[in-house]
């Protein structure tokens, strides 16, 4: 027995059905995939005209009163400006990078899963062609079987045989399963790497408002925890040239 007929033996006796069951296993982990991120992104929704507005409002109050309503949005956009609020008192550039980290880790969250998505949307057809591939060499194998004999030989060239007609209809179920799980896998990871994209584009606005009052009013950054040590400092320092000119003019009365 060649390589060929060993390889025949075994699509033909194993058949095309446990690809099929193969197919049905992963459209359900396919389909727990998609609920789960719906559920998620479902969770992280808030309006984000809203949250842009506010952002800006607080911030003209303090960087304590933007951090609150922050932290009151669920969205993961709002997660990113607060790590930037976080270090904001350390400058602009420190809320930069905290925020471009923040960032990264907020679509690794939000890309989990998509991979078996798009894997399964890609090759789901290819497993359903393999079923097929394995039906259409049972009915070949059938066709052989029946030409065999004389008599089965005048029937199959009149009518196919039952087991041929089975085996065709094995193939084209097969790859009518690998489309039916392919197309929602596909069409679900199109829908959701949309809405990274979007979160992704909201989350660049609002940390480039944040940046914008940190960049233009300087000491705005350090207004919520440096508040309190930069004022002793400035009554000080104003006691100081007080001091200073008291004693210049006194200097000039005894000139």
């Amino acid at each position: 027995m060649n390589l060929v007929e060993w390889l025949q033996r075994i699509m033909v006796g194993f058949g095309a059905a446990w690809v099929m069951w193969l197919m049905i296993a992963l459209s359900v982990v396919s389909v727990a995939i998609i609920l789960e991120r719906a559920w998620f992104f479902w969770s992280l929704r808030d309006d984000l005209t809203v949250l842009a507005r506010d952002l800006k409002t607080s911030l003209d109050d303090s960087i304590e009163a933007a951090r609150r309503r922050m932290d009151a949005s669920p969205s993961a956009e709002a997660a990113v400006v607060a790590a930037g609020l976080a270090v904001a008192h350390q400058g602009p550039e420190a809320a930069e990078e905290a925020m471009a980290g923040a960032a990264a880790l907020q679509r690794m969250k939000l890309e989990r899963r998509l991979a078996y998505l798009g894997t399964l949307g890609n090759n789901a057809p290819f497993i359903g062609l393999f079923g097929t591939v394995i039906g259409v060499v049972g009915a070949f194998d059938a066709l052989g079987q029946a030409a065999k004999t004389p008599v089965a030989q005048a029937t199959s060239q009149a009518m196919a045989p039952q087991a041929v007609m089975s085996s065709i209809a094995e193939a084209l179920v097969a790859t009518a399963v690998g489309l039916a799980v392919a197309i929602p896998a596909v069409a679900a990871n199109n829908f959701f790497q949309r809405m990274i994209k979007s979160t992704l584009a909201n989350t660049e606005a609002l940390t480039r408002v944040l940046l914008a009052h940190l960049k233009i009013d300087p000491a705005f950054a350090g207004a919520a925890p440096a508040a309190a040590v930069e004022q002793p400092r400035g009554k000080a320092a104003r006691a100081s040239r007080q001091d200073e000119h008291k004693k210049g003019g006194a200097g000039e009365e005894e000139r």
